[in-house]
């Protein structure tokens, strides 16, 4: 096994350079892709606003470089929440649904397997009011910053895909203001 010797000091110097490049982090995502080959690395920051949750077939590896991030997770039916501080590493098992939510000047890496070529990633919404399943979209992740976004726009825009079949209550595509605050206090 060789193994290319400038593989840290090309994630550090991104590191460093992360202010200058901070324009790379863009809602809804907020992700910067530093490689993708034969691993993908994403570069993460904050703040987000989002209320799907991504499932993936393989294993996902999170690491907070910077400051506090939540992982909300859907573990055997039930809603629960994970938070991750600085320094600390998570290994999310496959298939467990979660939404990464990143709180302003927070910045952490994802690692994630290449994805199987029969393997499709799921993004799945839940009503805020009576918790069911309100929408699913599902691919076979190729670019992940791209796709995500394009999903979660998708659906921004579909009232009737937001529409949830239980109670009636229209799906929210951001959580409030105030659910993101108790969302960063935990």
């Amino acid at each position: 096994m060789v193994i290319d010797p400038g593989i840290g000091k090309k994630l550090l110097l991104t590191f460093r350079r992360l202010e200058a490049n901070s324009h790379l982090l863009q809602p809804p995502i907020n992700n910067y892709l530093i490689y993708n080959d034969p691993m993908t690395v994403m570069i993460v920051g904050g703040p987000n606003a989002r209320c799907d949750y991504h499932i993936n077939e393989t294993p996902e590896f999170f690491y907070q470089y910077k400051g506090r991030m939540l992982l909300k997770t859907i573990d055997q039916g039930k809603f629960r929440d994970i938070y991750i501080d600085e320094g600390e590493l998570f290994l999310l098992p496959p298939n467990t649904p979660h939404n990464p939510v990143r709180f302003a000047d927070t910045v952490g890496v994802v690692i994630e397997q290449p994805r199987p070529e029969n393997s499709f990633d799921r993004l799945q919404w839940y009503c805020q009011n009576c918790g069911e399943k309100v929408h699913e979209a599902s691919f076979h992740c190729t670019d992940l910053g791209t796709q995500i976004k394009g999903a979660v726009n998708a659906f921004k825009e579909d009232l009737a895909a937001r529409k949830c079949t239980n109670c009636g209550e229209i799906c929210d595509v951001a959580p409030s203001p105030e659910a993101q605050e108790k969302m960063r206090t935990g």
